[in-house]
């Protein structure tokens, strides 16, 4: 019924500094700019209907990166692919996280999104998506934090390993209603 490839955005000069960005909006570093050219040029021999991304800088620059060089047409951004809202610690390393709250900064209550909340921003942006976009192949470019616990929904369990920036997930609602995975985290264009 629909075809989607989740990408995390390129890589930021925070991403670098290992500062957690959330929705504070940092534009793509350098390199990240690279690593989204380098998406694009892998994507330019697929067919893909159609790229969206969240409304972050980040995401933007990536999607339009890979819109400009694949000539995918750019669909829009949506709020809803924001990454997850990571409250007091957002814009904070972990030795910011440590010095101000402890080694037990994971356990406290620092405002940060739910699931529960960033899966219904992801029900909600879907059931549009689908509803505009079915039987196409659509790119959706949003963040690590978002992304990872979408897959863990569709797939029934966590996803291994750390999302990689410019990674491509793709992902295909069959007209049973059944989720197929068909490639996950991949970065085979950042080996060249």
């Amino acid at each position: 019924m629909i075809t989607v490839g989740l990408i995390r955005h390129g890589t930021t000069e925070w991403n670098i500094a290992g500062r957690m960005q959330g929705q504070m909006d940092t534009e793509l570093a350098a390199v990240g700019i690279e690593q989204a050219e380098l998406l694009a040029h892998r994507l330019k021999s697929e067919l893909w209907d159609g790229i969206m991304s969240s409304d972050l800088i980040r995401a933007r620059q990536t999607a339009h990166t890979i819109s400009n060089i694949t000539g995918v047409p750019f669909l829009g951004e949506d709020a809803r692919l924001r990454e997850r809202h990571f409250g007091q610690l957002e814009g904070t390393t972990l030795e910011d996280r440590i010095s101000r709250f402890g080694e037990s900064w994971r356990e406290q209550e620092l405002g940060l999104e739910s699931d529960e909340a960033l899966l219904e921003r992801w029900s909600s942006f879907f059931a549009d998506l689908e509803q505009a976009q079915r039987g196409k192949r659509v790119l959706v470019v949003s963040h690590g934090g978002y992304i990872a616990p979408v897959l863990e929904r569709i797939m029934g369990e966590p996803v291994a390993s750390h999302l990689s920036n410019t990674s491509i997930t793709v992902i295909e609602l069959t007209a049973d209603a059944v989720w197929n995975c068909h490639l996950l985290n991949c970065t085979a264009h950042l080996n060249k």
